[in-house]
């Protein structure tokens, strides 16, 4: 999935200007549109304004799916989701910092670990 085509859709769906995501989310439309474009790779603190600007979850932005997720207002997504408040906030924020930090290979690996413990797929070597 292509993350730029991925954010125009979810901003047309709520029909919304970049105008309109640029008072919601302080980042310059000129700015937007690069990222809508493509020529711009947003950081994950990036991704997060822009998902509050849209009022989705930062996972939605990564949806593959054929159907267009459910689109929560931003204050019911907040009080459900662990990472808004506390222990999770500072978590996550320590999370975001570290992989803005990696570097692109370090990120497919950890993803892939990742993967293949989510399904059950690793092996414990003695």
């Amino acid at each position: 999935m292509y993350i730029a085509d991925r954010l125009r859709e979810l901003r047309e769906y709520k029909n919304l200007s970049q105008g309109d995501m640029e008072k919601r989310t302080g980042l310059q439309r000129c700015y937007l549109s690069r990222v809508e474009n493509g020529h711009t790779v947003p950081a994950l603190e990036t991704l997060e304004k822009i998902s509050r600007g849209l009022e989705v979850s930062l996972y939605q932005l990564f949806y593959e799916n054929e159907e267009t997720p459910a689109t929560k207002p931003s204050f019911s997504v907040r009080k459900k989701d662990w990472a808004s408040r506390g222990k999770g906030l500072q978590f996550f924020a320590k999370l975001s910092r570290a992989l803005s930090r990696m570097s692109e290979k370090d990120r497919q690996i950890l993803l892939t670990v990742a993967a293949q413990l989510k399904n059950g797929n690793h092996t414990r070597k003695s």
